[in-house]
């Protein structure tokens, strides 16, 4: 796992087709808004098995955020992605507010 900032999020989704980016937050939080294109999966029971059906290529990057530093969720993730043999994670730990604060567009 590595820690990954805002301009490096902004520059893979932009230019890596194969990056899968993850919010780990619960479905009312990725409702409020979200960053373009993520999907929502929850860290909880059942995220082993989810995120497998979101990024079932484990090769391929996978950025994972919650809302900011003081959330705890998104390095936990990372951590369970590379326990599950992935092999290019990305927390961005600034989280979804620190994308909202700078003005970059969210669904």
């Amino acid at each position: 796992m590595q820690a990954i900032n805002r301009d490096k999020v902004r520059e893979m989704m932009e230019n890596r087709g194969d990056v899968t980016v993850v919010e780990v937050l619960g479905e009312e939080y990725y409702e409020k808004f979200h960053l373009p294109g993520a999907a929502n999966v929850p860290l909880n029971d059942s995220f082993e098995s989810s995120i497998q059906n979101v990024a079932s290529d484990k090769s391929a990057p996978v950025v994972v955020y919650c809302l900011d530093r003081a959330c705890d969720a998104s390095p936990k993730a990372a951590r369970k992605l590379d326990e599950l043999g992935y092999e290019e994670v990305y927390d961005y730990d600034a989280g979804k507010m620190d994308w909202k604060d700078a003005g970059l567009p969210i669904e």
